[in-house]
């Protein structure tokens, strides 16, 4: 069922780093997210693909991690992604809207979810050092990052507790919790 997927479709951020993602993997996603509708159907971005451990330690190093859990710089070795999908927008096809990647990484994330896999997208980029080590022409802007892999961990939905914090949160079980709005308090009619 179609809620399932979505429901599966968390931000992951451990996972069991040595289970590979093949390129091939990762094509088939890239093609489920070439397509999805584009505004003005200008198909203005363009994935740049990863998931060899020297690469992907590179992208790993420019990358935000979560920024609610201050304490935490990330995954140790053994938990990182075994691969990424970098977004990027081909400046020759301007987008005529932002939301453009948000739905191709949506979709990517979808299928990966339905392959068995997880991931997290990333906007926090540290974009000039990531452009220097992937050798990204300046006509391409950095967008966003999405990390993949078997989920290590164990993401669970709650419902916003009566303070209102959304901030998502481990438990000492490393459980990740995160809050979610109850759907009557999304519907405005």
């Amino acid at each position: 069922m179609f809620k399932d997927i979505v429901r599966k479709n968390r931000s992951y951020r451990r996972f069991f780093e040595h289970e590979p993602i093949s390129r091939e993997t990762l094509l088939a996603l890239v093609d489920l997210a070439r397509l999805v509708p584009s505004g003005a159907n200008k198909q203005a971005l363009k994935y740049y693909l990863s998931c060899t451990g020297e690469l992907n330690e590179k992208i790993f190093r420019t990358l935000g991690w979560a920024g609610y859990l201050q304490d935490w710089p990330g995954p140790a070795a053994g938990e990182r992604p075994a691969a990424y999908i970098v977004i990027v927008q081909d400046a020759g096809y301007p987008m005529t809207t932002v939301i453009d990647y948000g739905i191709a990484a949506q979709t990517i994330l979808l299928g990966a979810v339905e392959m068995g896999f997880g991931g997290c997208m990333f906007g926090n980029i540290q974009k000039a050092q990531l452009r220097e080590l992937l050798d990204v022409p300046e006509d391409y802007e950095i967008l966003l990052v999405i990390a993949l892999g078997r989920p290590k961990e164990t993401v669970v939905i709650d419902e916003i507790a009566r303070d209102g914090d959304i901030k998502y949160w481990r438990d000492q079980k490393q459980i990740h919790h995160v809050p979610k709005r109850k759907l009557k308090d999304v519907i405005m009619n």
